[in-house]
């Protein structure tokens, strides 16, 4: 289980990058009294947006809970029980927490951001941006990967209880992305309307209160939402590689996607820090090679992982596939995710 420990230990360091770039970005110029203002009050809509809807998500949740817990008195046999559900509330949980932590920081980051544009440049802005950014990005890995980890461990890797945890996470992601989208097309809709429309108020005008719910939307949609959907992604692209080793016999590799996933937890810390400190180019071209280091050092990682942890007995089930070809699938799949960015 040492494996295990190695993807805990990743998952605190991305908590622990998080919350140094979330103190920095706290601690900078929020700039003029207006702005501060503006700032604030998307601060205070998303928050009551956030309560409203966690207060309709948690009963749903609940009751779901609940039935898993009794499905197996209700049908002898099947692979549910109270073990699964203490899994999915987890990841109902966590996938919360990564969404509200995200959103939070993401509307404190708009003024500081402005402010660093005025005062520092494009340069200055990146830089703040980027933290505000990075904050949910290793919020969503840390705790999803540290979740997931505790649940495997209790749970002796169990696949039907640690599939509980994905499915929590895929419930909350749905309210969250789902909600945060129709409201904030609402409110867009509505500011465009009334302001342009009818009262010839321009464009993103703060005057018009529907401008301060469509930011609103935006940051529960954008932000929270897609924090959520995130983290479901990623737990679930693991547990499945998990699944696949589990159903082919290979029980040594269900391991492995932990490992994976932490070595590319430190990879993307360095990438961060690459653009924070060194970017000095276009924001786009920082982004990219930020992007670019960070997938050449997974890739790397991944090399050095397979060759050590899947030999040609784990993969005698398969015939005549070589570890090497773990390796290759998992440098298809960095690949694909660049082509798509």
């Amino acid at each position: 289980m040492n494996e295990v420990y190695f993807a805990i230990g990743c998952s605190l360091a991305a908590l622990v990058v998080a919350g140094c770039l979330a103190a920095s970005l706290l601690r900078r110029d929020r700039g003029s009294e207006k702005m501060v203002s503006i700032s604030r009050l998307v601060q205070l809509g998303a928050r009551a947006f956030l309560k409203r809807e966690l207060g309709y998500v948690a009963v749903v949740v609940v009751l779901v809970a609940i039935l898993i817990s009794v499905a197996p008195a209700l049908k002898p046999g099947i692979q549910l029980g109270w073990r699964t559900a203490i899994a999915f509330l987890a990841g109902a949980v966590l996938s919360w927490c990564a969404g509200y932590i995200g959103m939070s920081v993401a509307t404190r980051a708009n003024a500081p951001t402005t402010q660093a544009a005025k005062v520092e440049g494009l340069r200055g802005a990146l830089g703040v941006a980027l933290s505000g950014g990075a904050v949910m990005g290793m919020t969503v890995v840390g705790l999803a990967l540290l979740g997931l980890c505790v649940v495997f461990l209790v749970f002796r890797g169990d696949p039907a209880i640690v599939n509980g945890y994905a499915m929590g996470a895929s419930l909350v992601a749905l309210f969250a992305r789902s909600g945060g989208g129709i409201f904030t097309k609402g409110a867009d809709m509505g500011a465009d309307l009334v302001g342009k429309v009818e009262a010839g108020i321009p464009e993103d005008d703060p005057r018009n209160p529907a401008v301060i719910a469509d930011n609103v939307g935006d940051n529960v949609g954008d932000v929270a939402g897609l924090g959520a959907d995130l983290l479901e992604s990623y737990v679930e692209s693991i547990i499945a590689s998990m699944a696949i080793a589990s159903v082919i016999g290979a029980v040594t590799l269900t391991t492995v996607p932990f490992v994976i996933a932490g070595a590319g937890i430190i990879a993307s810390i360095i990438g961060v820090m690459y653009v924070k400190f060194l970017g000095r180019q276009k924001p786009q071209s920082a982004l990219m090679t930020g992007m670019y280091i960070s997938a050449g050092l997974t890739i790397v990682a991944t090399w050095f992982i397979v060759r050590k942890m899947v030999t040609p007995g784990d993969m005698a089930t398969l015939g005549n596939y070589q570890p090497v070809g773990v390796f290759w699938a998992s440098v298809l799949g960095v690949l694909c995710g660049i082509a798509i960015g």
